[in-house]
């Protein structure tokens, strides 16, 4: 058994996203004087995921009830609020609208009032007069308002952990792309790329678009692949068009939300995401390919099976994707104001899609535990509102591996990681 002192960290975090660095400041709360280090390929927090969403916290009204989506945003979006408000960090809660454009989608929005009760949420059901009270100028047949939804700047709440994380005696370093993992009966050993090697009891892996791959490295098989899905952004010419969050009534069968109206902390108004296949797992554009990444894509028995259950809703995606004024006609099912030359290009995301080998897109967070590690697997939206909680359920679960080499909490100990 190796001695304390010959450990560089007790939990190393790998990913600078949302999730990790949540991780990471859980586990300096839970346990004080824990030694912990987060290695972030980047060089800077929250580049991938967390600083290329639409920037909600979301209720939890979309959840299955007693899935981790709901039980974790439910709980979650109220303590971002409060941990925005204590640091400072820019956040709103504007509630906001999900409209039923069609007939065939009110027994669908009528399902989401029962769920957002079931889940205690202030949930009002609105007619096309009520709408345009609180949208003048969004059109549809019926709507729900979810007063507790909001907007907040992720990206600040990332590097607020991160800032949290080295005032408590952790390290946070950028940079620091992972090469190599061995596992041993005393723990794990990572080589980055520029040479660096740090020894652990414990790893935790919340390397979002790229999880599927470290679990790999680290000797696991994680049962699913990550299929990336870009999902583009435009934003409002005319931003006076919207006052607050609007969206349409997603289709049960996919979990995207599908193409919404989002008035950010900063007064500008965004439109999407679409849902498009990503042919890199950091494809931003169509010419982003990374033919190894693409392969990895297609040679999974899940992304053929995706495309043949769906192929009819991807069609439709990439055209509004390669076709302006098909974006702009789906968006004036909402907002019929809109013109073409009111979208503005904006930076676009890319979704970390668990698809199990049977085409079963993963529609929960997925944590999966291995010999001194653990891996989470699928943490798509909406993991940045639920981010404290999935942190600390993360950091549980590792603390309770480090308990297993023989490692206890120390009551404040001084010391740093490498």
């Amino acid at each position: 058994m190796m001695t304390h002192a010959a450990y560089d960290c007790d939990v190393l975090v790998i990913g600078g996203g949302i999730v990790g660095l949540s991780t990471a400041y859980a586990l300096t709360r839970a346990a004080p004087g824990t030694r912990v280090t987060v290695l972030e390929k980047e060089r800077g927090p929250a580049r991938h995921q967390t600083g290329r969403n639409s920037g909600v916290i979301h209720s939890g009204i979309y959840y299955r009830p007693g899935s981790l989506k709901a039980r974790y945003a439910l709980r979650g979006s109220a303590e971002l609020a409060d941990f925005c408000a204590e640091h400072s960090i820019a956040h709103a809660t504007t509630g906001k609208l999900i409209v039923a454009t069609e007939r065939s989608e009110l027994p669908r929005l009528h399902a989401l009032v029962q769920r957002g009760r079931e889940h205690g949420l202030p949930v009002r059901e609105l007619g096309p007069a009520q709408i345009a009270e609180h949208e003048p100028k969004v059109q549809g047949l019926a709507a729900i308002r979810v007063g507790t939804t909001g907007v907040c700047d992720f990206t600040a709440v990332a590097s607020r952990f991160a800032t949290e994380v080295t005032a408590a005696g952790g390290i946070v370093r950028y940079g620091a792309e992972v090469t190599a993992i061995d596992r041993r009966p005393w723990g794990v050993a990572v080589r980055t790329a520029d040479g660096l090697v740090v020894r652990a009891r414990v790893l935790v892996n919340c390397a979002g678009l790229h999880c599927d791959r470290v679990a790999r490295l680290a000797g696991d098989d994680p049962g699913v692949r990550i299929v990336p899905f870009r999902g583009e952004y435009f934003e409002l010419a005319r931003p006076e068009l919207v006052r607050g969050l609007v969206y349409p009534v997603p289709d049960p069968a996919f979990p995207f939300l599908g193409v919404h109206l989002t008035r950010g902390f900063d007064g500008s108004v965004h439109v999407g995401p679409n849902a498009v296949p990503a042919l890199a797992r950091e494809g931003y554009t169509w010419p982003q390919v990374r033919p190894a990444e693409l392969l990895s894509t297609l040679s999974w028995p899940g992304t053929w099976r995706i495309a043949r259950r769906h192929w009819r809703y991807g069609a439709g995606e990439v055209h509004r994707s390669l076709s302006r004024s098909a974006f702009t006609r789906a968006v004036q099912r909402l907002l019929p104001a809109v013109t073409e030359d009111d979208l503005l290009p904006s930076p676009a995301g890319v979704r970390a899609q668990a698809v199990l080998k049977d085409g079963t897109l993963v529609d929960d967070f997925l944590i999966r535990e291995a010999p001194h590690t653990v891996h989470v697997l699928n943490a798509p939206s909406p993991a940045a509102t639920a981010c404290l909680p999935i942190g600390r359920e993360v950091a549980r679960l590792a603390l309770r591996r480090a308990r297993g080499t023989g490692w206890k909490p120390p009551a404040v100990e001084s010391g740093h990681c490498v």
